[in-house]
């Protein structure tokens, strides 16, 4: 497989992916719209999240989680089988807006990584707002990664991931790396990337996304860059320029409000030289991967993503467009 492709999958639109999207539109659309509404709602979102943390978040027994609080470092070990290659490692940034959710929330993501990766992920618990600002999400992410290298492993054997504002979290940590002079990972992989920050309407799909109020996307953003420069390609990636960054491989779906901001992002990286493999799901929602436990079209992009980085490892880059 070449790695500088965009893919349109086409798959038959499940029952299941029918049915999920219906009751995201009745639930979780208003829900949201509820939730990004002022900061004393995010507060309280965010305090509801530590009650989520209390339900179990199961996964198959053969998986091996190790909660890990030892310095820069801190988060969840997530081990998918005993047949993984120590030496390597995935750094995952879980999604929630940079309010919500945590490494325990995106279990069914992070363990699915592991198995197609072979490697153990470090799922990161960063810290997050309405009490901590971007600058220390980044710089928490940054630490982590200085922390890997610093434990041995090489950045070679080292891959970024993120989901959302992770996603978002990925960019700006690889942007923010090359202009430091770390050694930078050998691929990223970023699922519904939230690549723009700057103060832009989203009318693409605003309608159709069954998930995400295009207007509450666009005060979060406003609420998380106060006091800051949107245009800062640490606070809009896709601002950035991309010259220098390893392979990346975007998610999306195809009635996101935030596909256009992926699909920036994808040919941003492409005009500076960068293979990226876009793949852009029909009618999937919002980080649809997570939902791997009951949706077929979820499962299938793990195995997108176990080709892509074997195509990582090939060294594959030429380009191509292509159906899967």
């Amino acid at each position: 497989m070449h790695i500088d492709r965009d893919v349109t999958p086409d798959y038959p639109l499940s029952w299941q992916a029918r049915a999920l999207t219906g009751l995201m539109r009745g639930t979780l659309k208003p829900v949201s719209s509820l939730l990004m509404r002022h900061t004393l709602a995010l507060d309280c979102a965010s305090r509801l999240g530590d009650l989520v943390l209390m339900v179990p978040h199961s996964a198959p027994e053969h998986v091996g989680i190790l909660p890990h609080s030892s310095g820069a470092c801190g988060g969840e070990w997530v081990r998918a089988g005993q047949e993984l290659d120590e030496s390597k490692v995935l750094l995952y940034f879980h999604g929630g807006g940079y309010f919500f959710c945590s490494p325990k929330t995106h279990r069914s993501i992070t363990w699915r990584l592991s198995a197609v990766a072979g490697r153990p992920v470090l799922a990161l618990d960063y810290r997050q707002g309405p009490i901590h600002k971007l600058a220390d999400s980044l710089s928490d992410a940054l630490d982590a990664y200085t922390c890997l290298l610093e434990r041995g492993h090489a950045a070679r054997d080292i891959i970024l991931a993120g989901d959302s504002a992770g996603g978002h979290l990925t960019l700006a940590a690889l942007l923010a790396l090359r202009d430091r002079g770390v050694p930078l990972p050998s691929a990223a992989i970023c699922l519904s990337p939230w690549t723009d920050l700057t103060d832009i309407p989203r009318r693409a799909n605003r309608w159709q996304d069954p998930m995400l109020p295009a207007s509450r996307v666009r005060w979060l953003a406003r609420r998380w860059t106060s006091g800051l420069d949107p245009h800062d390609p640490l606070v809009s990636p896709v601002l950035g320029d991309f010259t220098g960054l390893p392979p990346l491989m975007i998610v999306t779906g195809s009635t996101e409000v935030l596909r256009d901001e992926a699909r920036r992002a994808a040919l941003r990286a492409r005009q500076a030289g960068v293979p990226v493999t876009y793949e852009e799901w029909p009618r999937m929602p919002h980080v649809f991967p997570i939902l791997a436990d009951v949706l077929p079209e979820a499962r299938h992009s793990f195995r997108h993503m176990s080709d892509f980085l074997a195509a990582v490892a090939d060294g594959s880059s030429r380009g191509e467009t292509a159906a899967a």
